[in-house]
């Protein structure tokens, strides 16, 4: 506490309860955990300011009650602060309507008041009808201006946001040798590689060849050094095996969505269960509705990113699990696969009075359930229910399951096989159309003759169904069940990351294996390039687990990892960063090689927040005119649209005149610090291209940055550069005509060659050059509609 201002500063901590807080703070019949925690707030700030601050005054007045006599002035605002906290907040989709429609039956029910007009016979009198009307054009006014604010919110939070800063981290074997000194000298990327391998690295060339997955992290170094490695690689897009989102996972995927609508195969995500302990905490009123709503908008825009033969899996326990299953059965509808139950736990703490639960759930649906192929499971018989001269086995469907069933898909695997009863049978689908069988003529044909067949005819119907036998101790393929008990337990997930770090830097992990299961279960041909992308992404079980995969058994996976929290840095980066160098570790150190190769790129995204904090008023000294000119109507329906244009958070264009500057205020920890964002990047995102190649340019002092894409079959090309002294400037102008002609579009695209689509910032003399000015602003205000 400041002497000479009297303000008492108060900081608090936002976070879930731990294990002995919620003992001690539980819910009772007659209080909340967080009335507990105000109270025992309240008590604690008093005894600091009578024994540090030593001001009666102050405490006195603190203690004071409030006008209504109900509770102390420090107790309203405690409340009031932890309300905010607390408390559920929705973006309404259409206020404006909502509350039109509800002024509509007030004024019919107690306005024209029903019952005196009956005992009028009906008739409508003037009274009534001016009441009617009074109410109405006030209760619009109301609505007009509330709407107003409402809808600015809206935009606000659909709006696409900037990426702030965007980093890679690669291996060192992909790092071209020509950089490697610049490694070697660079003390900060040294110090990293001690603490994360327990290494002591030697500032020689040999010593990195004899490490090829250290992994080098871009922070370390300039945007000059960024930009050169870059230039390394002719298709960045396709060379990234990772990609790591710090934000809010709404306006992450919200990002996303252009670049990778129908592209993703798999979505594996652990979101926070609801149980009013984790860290998802709501208001206890609306607890269930908050969840389902949160979860509601993240899953349409999940939907639209998976392909068509894309899965997704939804960790869950007994608090939301019948819940989500009816919002899988909304957006999915007839896709929904199976509920699978994962053993989580050894199930001792039961008693006489309790069942111990021992298993959660992963909820599994598609975007087309007809689509999908799961892996196979192997498995060996070990037992038979039908026995032969040749003693037990069992039966096994001879006609293909799953993906690529008809006779069209392999017109090779459709022939007759002929019958004991006298009859050719064909593979025939449950719908009475043309299917196949799981093997070719030959293989079954020699089944046939030793008698590894088994034919099975319907008396009612007549129809034959052929079997394969499968013997004891024959191996088998097999339509994997929804049991999930050899995977691990969350005692095995938290082994996982103690090994990694020599102590548990996270609450909950879920084993690795678990997440391999799952992931290989719809990514399981080595030749197929196949995305992962998980939205709640913790401590990064999920990277760590397509790491193993490609590891084990060369795949082509790859991943997208959303994280809003402090484990974006502290855990999930660092988890990937060990898991490529080593596959095995023990007590945070290495402990076996087989290291991999690999690629990420890593950034973070301005937040709802964050335009919050940059929201300006650029043109309010002009609203005042239009408010005198126009009045109520400026006020009720235009002012915050009109007086916002040109706001940093909104599109700045007077900004892009040096788009390499272009500057934020954003969040980090308890401050607000200015941030130059990234627009090059942003708009690669927003324009939704596969990046192929991203180079530097200088000319005569200016710098440039060129970005080839592609999307659709065309070739886009994307020049950024500074506008200093180019505007109004002919013989400027020329120059940087020719150098964008003669320099950057050759890099970009070769010798003679021109893009299908060429965008430039800011006046330019290329011809068929367009701006990217109203096209970056088209792209970054066209959002969704969403609760939030």
């Amino acid at each position: 506490m400041g002497r000479s201002n009297k303000t008492l500063s108060v900081f608090f901590e936002y976070r879930p309860l731990t294990d002995d807080e919620q003992e001690d703070y539980g819910r009772t019949e007659q209080q909340k955990p967080q009335d507990k925690l105000n109270e025992k707030a309240a008590q604690d700030i008093l005894k600091q300011v009578q024994e540090k601050v030593q001001d009666p005054t102050l405490k006195a007045l603190l203690e004071n009650q409030t006008e209504r006599n109900e509770q102390s002035l420090l107790m309203k605002h405690l409340t009031r602060f932890t309300r905010r906290n607390t408390s559920d907040f929705f973006i309404h989709k259409d206020l404006r309507g909502f509350l039109r429609r509800e002024l509509d039956f007030f004024i019919k029910s107690e306005c024209l008041l029903l019952d005196e007009l009956l005992a009028q016979d009906g008739n409508l009198t003037h009274q009534h009808i001016q009441r009617a009307r009074v109410v109405r054009d006030i209760g619009h006014k109301i609505i007009d201006f509330l709407s107003q604010v409402e809808d600015f919110q809206k935009r606000l939070f659909e709006k696409k946001k900037f990426v702030i800063r965007t980093e890679y981290c690669i291996t060192i074997d992909r790092v071209p040798e020509a950089l490697w000194d610049e490694v070697l000298q660079n003390e900060a990327q040294l110090a990293e590689w001690r603490e994360l391998y327990a290494l002591n690295p030697q500032p020689t060339k040999e010593f990195l060849r004899q490490h090829p997955t250290l992994v080098v992290d871009t922070r370390y170094f300039s945007e000059d050094f960024k930009w050169r490695l870059l230039a390394h690689f002719d298709d960045l897009d396709d060379a990234l095996d990772g990609v790591l989102i710090k934000s809010e996972n709404f306006q992450a995927l919200n990002l996303l969505l252009e670049k990778y609508r129908g592209k993703v195969k798999c979505i594996y995500i652990d979101p926070p269960y609801n149980t009013g302990s984790d860290e998802f905490i709501y208001k206890d009123r609306y607890q269930h509705s908050s969840w389902l709503s949160m979860m509601a908008d993240r899953f349409d825009k999940a939907r639209e990113l998976l392909s068509e033969d894309g899965v997704i899996f939804i960790h869950i326990d007994e608090n939301e699990q019948c819940r989500l299953r009816m919002l899988l059965g909304e957006i999915f509808g007839a896709n929904y696969i199976a509920p699978l139950i994962w053993i989580s736990r050894s199930g001792k703490g039961g008693t006489a009075a309790k069942i111990q639960i021992v298993h959660e759930h992963v909820e599994m649906a598609a975007k087309n359930a007809g689509s999908i192929r799961l892996k196979p499971i192997e498995r060996v018989i070990e037992g038979g229910t039908y026995v032969d001269e040749k003693g037990p086995y069992r039966r096994e469907l001879l006609r293909q399951w799953g993906q690529g069933v008809r006779r069209e898909d392999r017109p090779s695997m459709y022939f007759p096989i002929p019958t004991p009863f006298g009859v050719d049978v064909y593979p025939k689908l449950p719908d009475g159309s043309e299917g196949r069988w799981r093997f070719g003529k030959k293989k079954v044909t020699e089944m046939l003759e030793k008698g590894d067949l088994d034919f099975v005819k319907d008396d009612a119907t007549g129809e034959i169904t052929v079997y394969r036998k499968i013997r004891v101790g024959q191996k088998t393929m097999t339509v994997p069940d929804n049991l999930l008990d050899d995977v691990g337990t969350s005692a095995d997930g938290t082994r996982d990351i103690q090994a990694l770090f020599a102590e548990k830097v996270y609450p909950t992990c879920k084993p690795v294996k678990l997440g391999e299961r799952l992931i290989e279960l719809v990514s399981w041909r080595k030749d197929e390039v196949t995305l992962t992308l998980d939205f709640f992404a913790g401590s990064g079980t999920t990277a760590h687990a397509v790491i193993n995969l490609n590891r084990r058994d060369g795949g082509k996976r790859k991943y997208i990892l959303v994280e809003m929290g402090d484990w974006f840095e502290m855990v999930m980066l660092p988890r990937i960063k060990k898991v490529v160098f080593c596959e095995k570790w023990k007590d945070g150190k290495p402990n076996g090689g087989n290291g991999v190769s690999h690629f990420l790129k890593y950034f973070s995204l301005e937040q709802y927040e964050d335009t919050l904090n940059n929201l300006e008023l650029p043109r309010e000294q002009e609203g005042l005119f239009a408010l005198e000119r126009f009045g109520d109507e400026y006020l009720l329906r235009y002012m915050l649209d009109f007086e916002t244009q040109g706001s940093p958070c909104l599109l700045n264009l007077e900004q892009f005149k040096n788009p390499f500057a272009y500057k934020l205020k954003v969040q980090e920890g308890d401050e607000i610090r200015e941030r130059v964002v990234d627009v090059v990047e942003t708009f690669n995102y927003l324009l939704g291209i596969h990046v192929k190649k991203v180079r530097q340019f200088e000319d005569n002092g200016r710098p440039y940055r060129a970005v080839l894409g592609e999307k659709d079959g065309k070739r886009i090309a994307i020049v950024w550069r500074p506008l200093n002294g180019l505007n109004g400037n002919k013989t400027a102008l020329r120059r940087d005509q020719r150098f964008i002609q003669s320099t950057v579009l050759p890099a970009l695209l070769g010798e003679g060659k021109k893009p299908d689509r060429l965008l430039v910032n800011g006046i330019c003399y290329v011809p068929d050059a367009e701006p990217i000015e109203p096209e970056f602003k088209r792209l970054m205000m066209g959002g969704a509609e969403v609760q939030a």
